[in-house]
């Protein structure tokens, strides 16, 4: 199982932000648009990543849901046949809903500054410090808090909950 810290935040000015981005990271390294199906399940999440030129990816993750930087333990396997994978798990699991979103993901090192645009919520930032073995999520959490700083992410714009979550949160707060 591979771990990271990660955190998202409301992006209020986003081209300003993604001027920062590029100060500290350098260009875009991708566009994607990807469309996550969640499925229901009784621990953590469980959602079938499709990005638009075909490629798929099912991933299993546990968080807490709290704002700021936290642990994340997920695993990612390759799908060959997503749609035959996504009706094969709707028909065991049942849908929790879907995320469509265009993702432009930045490298700073090992970890990956995505900007989202997410249909039907608006402008986000995530922070996905990767850790090699051995490294500690108190590390994790320091290079998070470092990135944010840098990039001018308070507290009062952290969230808390996957996209998933806010969309099913009936007044949507933001």
């Amino acid at each position: 199982m591979a771990r990271n810290v990660e955190i998202k935040a409301r992006v209020r000015d986003p081209a300003a932000l993604a001027r920062r981005v590029r100060a500290l990271c350098g260009k875009a390294v991708r566009r994607l648009s990807q469309a996550d199906t969640f499925f229901r399940v009784p621990r953590g999440r469980l959602k079938l990543r499709v990005v638009a030129k075909g490629a798929a990816e099912l991933i299993a993750y546990e968080r807490p849901d709290r704002p700021g930087p936290k642990g994340c333990e997920y695993d990612v396997a390759r799908v060959a046949g997503p749609a035959a994978m996504r009706r094969a798990l709707s028909r065991a699991l049942g849908v929790a809903g879907t995320v469509r979103k265009v993702r432009r993901l930045h490298m700073l090192g090992a970890t990956r500054v995505h900007l989202d645009r997410v249909e039907g919520l608006g402008d986000f930032l995530e922070l996905e410090v990767v850790l090699a073995k051995g490294q500690s999520l108190a590390y994790g959490r320091r290079t998070a808090r470092a990135i944010m700083e840098h990039l001018g992410i308070g507290k009062r714009d952290l969230v808390d909950r996957a996209y998933i979550d806010l969309l099913e949160t009936p007044k949507r707060r933001r």
